[in-house]
């Protein structure tokens, strides 16, 4: 006998504006026997080089995010119905060592894995997704990774230091922990250090789409570019959201102009359904530069979107999700 997941707080019996502040108004993980996924904040900025804030994020996505609604029609899925999603609440990590930062989450969302449950995480900067990606690999093995963001994250170290949110992917790959025939990076723009900073992060493996590819190339080529590269591998989505244009996220902590619409990322993230999916984060927003919460609603949809996409393959038929 299967139970029916437990779906959001009914906007209709209670306004949204009103209740405990879970991601979409999901029961929390305590209130639900398993979760098939889990939301999961990550309130740590220390990796952080130039604004910070990020620590924020987890608590003004989850306010923004009490404007989602139950079906997705761009998907043809109702995510919530489709499968138990639950709110984890945040991992708290040590904000005055990094190292032990980084061992926590690991461990932490290790534990939340154990049985079969999918994380969507919510950061935090992106030191995170370094850990994320360790315990992601101890499930699948080396995945293939989709990486949003203006920024290439595969520098060396920042004033000696190995772990910081510029240096995950590189760490990444000299861990073995991600399938080095499917690396992608889509959005990157802005000055570089030098031209060696392309040229290593092709050594390491990674494909690069940049923001002027996106606008030149279109959505629906740039989306089947990525596909053939990733193929069936299991995959693990990160997005920084400055990805975005500054117009469409001013609050982050190292933005750069010429970014890509909010319309055009979350095209590209609705390209991926069929894929194996694994899991995904949504870092380096930092409310304290937000306009009218711009950015946060802009990182629920995101979230939003990797949710669904994460419900794609379930067995609750299409028509019964209506």
């Amino acid at each position: 006998m299967t139970t029916e997941p437990r779906g959001p707080v009914d906007s209709s019996r209670v306004p949204r504006y009103a209740g405990p502040a879970t991601f979409a108004r999901l029961p929390r993980l305590d209130e639900v026997a398993r979760a098939d996924i889990a939301v999961v904040g990550v309130p740590f900025d220390t990796g952080v080089s130039y604004r910070p804030g990020a620590r924020f994020a987890p608590a003004a996505v989850r306010e923004a995010s009490r404007l989602l609604r139950p079906y997705h029609p761009g998907l043809d899925v109702s995510p919530f119905a489709a499968a138990q999603v639950a709110d984890a609440g945040d991992i708290p990590v040590n904000p005055f060592d990094i190292n032990e930062a980084i061992e926590t989450v690991e461990e932490e969302a290790g534990r939340l894995q154990s049985e079969g449950t999918k994380l969507v995480t919510i950061g935090g900067d992106h030191t995170i997704a370094l850990p994320l990606l360790r315990a992601v690999s101890k499930r699948h093995g080396p995945v293939a990774v989709l990486h949003f963001d203006a920024h290439l994250d595969t520098w060396d170290t920042y004033f000696g230091a190995e772990y910081t949110h510029g240096t995950p992917f590189r760490r990444a790959v000299e861990e073995g922990i991600v399938d080095t025939e499917a690396l992608s990076h889509v959005g990157t723009r802005g000055p570089l250090y030098g031209k060696r900073d392309l040229e290593e992060d092709r050594r390491l493996g990674f494909g690069i789409v940049t923001s002027s590819d996106v606008l030149r190339r279109g959505v629906d080529e740039t989306v089947d570019a990525l596909r053939q590269r990733i193929g069936d591998r299991p995959l693990y989505v990160s997005v920084d959201i400055d990805v975005l244009d500054p117009a469409h996220a001013p609050g982050t902590g190292t933005p750069e102009a010429g970014g890509m619409t909010s319309r055009e990322l979350l095209e590209l993230l609705r390209g991926l359904a069929g894929l194996n999916l694994v899991g995904g984060d949504i870092v380096e927003v930092a409310p304290a530069y937000d306009h009218a919460d711009i950015t946060s609603f802009a990182a629920s949809h995101v979230a939003y979107d990797l949710i669904s996409l994460l419900t794609l393959d379930s067995a609750v038929p299409r028509e019964e999700q209506r």
